[in-house]
């Protein structure tokens, strides 16, 4: 019997609040390009459920796979695993995360 917790998680940043009991995560990584033979950065959204709607802008978050819950929605909020600061928008959430990924390549 499969256990519960070997689902699919995934790290992100919210960056949409805006629809009652869904975030969007946008999470970014990198893959070969099969054309240019080099690391390519690229990054996808997932909607998410968010029960208590606790995730703010900006928040990097932990999400697992889940049965569907809706037509979109086939992920649920695990844990926010760093808070963001007050007022962030989601164009400096995004770029933020980009920011984040360069330091990491280097």
């Amino acid at each position: 019997m499969e256990e519960r917790n070997s689902r699919t998680s995934l790290q992100g940043v919210v960056t949409g609040v805006k629809m009652a009991k869904t975030i969007i995560v946008t999470v970014s990584t990198k893959r070969n390009d099969p054309l240019y033979k080099k690391r390519v950065g690229y990054s996808k959204k997932y909607y998410a459920h968010d029960e208590n709607e606790q995730a703010k802008l900006g928040d990097e978050v932990t999400i697992m796979a889940c049965r569907p819950l809706s037509h979109l929605k086939r992920w649920r909020l695990v844990s926010i695993d760093k808070a963001a600061l007050a007022g962030t928008t989601a164009t400096e959430a995004e770029a933020a995360l980009e920011e984040n990924e360069a330091a990491k390549a280097e």
